[in-house]
């Protein structure tokens, strides 16, 4: 089966709108982590003592990515039958309303119990959408971008990411300069409400974008597959394995972005919430230009080389990162960080949707990365749970972290050396058993 030249003929588009989908998304998503880090435990468990306050605000947290494997299988299952663009405007409504309400939502001091329980509904809600998010965004632009270069156009979905996540640090800084009376009372929410506008312009970017080639193809030629997750499981579950193995790698960025901002503003360390607010902000920054290097250079050498690169790297540096944030030493803390986070794990970070998606074919793609990312990124957002009751009573055992973090890197380590290396692959030959080797014919259903 030939790939038509339209395939590949917006590949700038596909990316553009990936990029700016994913950063209006993730936005909302990482909104969260800032607010379950600084202000859920004083707002809806504050009757707690203040470490198991914010245990528990963390582990609200974490119920999203528990959410994300339910999501991935609807969002799988209907992405390769309906269309990635579908998928990917839903999930930006889904994303846009969730967020808004958690603005809106009562307080624990004024509804009682029934504030966490909305709250962590609305957080459900929010891994839901995510669950499709990612795994549209790189299906749609790696079925558009030319052969040669799918690393560095499929980064985009996670320039994007980084992007969303840099723009909620930004919106948080001048908030959580607020004064603490008018911060836990009304400030904390206006980043939440924002999210109307971020669902708005998403969605008129989105609506305008055009399916990918590759997938009007099959379902034009062979049809869609009737069960897409019966055909992932008996063709391709040690790539679903290997996904779910390279995906854990995203503790890293949970544990940076949550985690290590908690015991830094904790009263043992006492760094102040708007300098390490800013140690993520640029951070931030410089992932949005190591990304698409880090993929470029995947496209020349290979996607394997690249991601071990961020994930071993990413052990040694955030164990690096976590001993400065404990000597309160602030520009050694800063340093380390856009280093650990901003450069070292943007290997990993920018070339798995080029690595990921290529061990798919075109009928089961969505599916295989959404359900194998959502099942990796639920161990990691849980991994900031599990990293709060490491560090012990009082929250400082910062080394008791560093090694759960190191560990969390092996699975990633592992799944990409039994990998095959697949960026020199053609794009209509990805997922088959062996290069050039078309695919089983399946019964499909128009």
């Amino acid at each position: 089966m030939s790939v038509p030249a339209e395939a590949v003929g917006q590949p700038k588009k596909a990316a553009t709108a990936a990029w700016i989908g994913s950063a209006l998304e993730y936005y909302d998503f990482f909104i969260y982590g800032s607010a379950a880090a600084l202000i859920f435990p004083k707002v809806f468990f504050d009757e707690s003592d203040p470490a198991t306050a914010t245990l528990l605000s963390l582990a609200t947290f974490g119920v999203a990515y528990a959410a994300r494997p339910v999501g991935a299988l609807f969002m799988g299952h209907f992405g390769d039958r309906v269309g990635r663009k579908k998928i990917m405007v839903f999930t930006l409504i889904l994303m846009g309303l969730s967020t808004f309400l958690i603005g809106c939502l009562p307080t624990r001091h004024q509804v009682g119990t029934l504030a966490p329980v909305l709250l962590v509904l609305c957080r459900v809600l929010q891994g839901i959408s995510a669950a499709g998010e990612q795994a549209s965004a790189n299906s749609m632009s790696l079925e558009h971008a030319p052969p040669h270069r799918r690393g560095f156009f499929t980064s985009f979905t996670l320039s994007g990411t980084q992007g969303g996540q840099l723009l909620a640090t930004l919106v948080f800084l001048p908030v959580a300069a607020l004064p603490e009376d008018q911060l836990l009372s009304w400030g904390w929410r206006v980043p939440f409400w924002l999210s109307v506008a971020v669902a708005v312009v998403g969605f008129v970017i989105r609506r305008k974008l055009d399916e990918t080639p590759a997938f009007e193809q099959q379902a034009a030629s062979e049809g869609v597959v009737k069960l897409p997750l019966a055909v992932l499981l008996r063709e391709h579950w040690a790539d679903v394995l290997r996904v779910i193995g390279g995906a854990v790698i995203a503790s890293v960025s949970t544990i940076f972005t949550v985690w290590a901002l908690a015991y830094a503003t904790s009263d043992a360390v006492g760094m102040s919430r708007s300098s390490m607010l800013w140690v993520g902000a640029l951070a931030n920054l410089v992932a949005l230009a190591a990304i698409p290097l880090w993929a470029t250079l995947s496209d020349r050498v290979g996607r394997r080389p690249v991601f071990l690169i961020g994930a071993v790297g990413s052990a040694v540096t955030m164990f690096l990162y976590l001993w400065a944030i404990s000597t309160g030493n602030y520009p050694l803390t800063l340093l380390l960080g856009i280093v650990a986070f901003g450069v070292v794990y943007s290997a990993a970070n920018g070339v798995w949707p080029a690595f990921y998606g290529e061990m798919f074919s075109t009928r089961v793609r969505l599916s295989g990365m959404a359900i194998g990312t959502q099942i990796g990124f639920a161990v990691a957002g849980f991994a900031v749970t599990f990293a709060a009751r490491i560090a012990g009573p009082d929250g400082t055992d910062w080394s008791s972290v560093a090694l759960f973090t190191a560990a969390l890197c092996v699975p990633p380590v592992i799944a990409a050396l039994t990998a095959r290396e697949t960026h020199k692959v053609a794009t209509e030959d990805l997922g088959t058993r062996t290069t050039g080797e078309a695919a089983r014919p399946e019964t499909v259903t128009a």
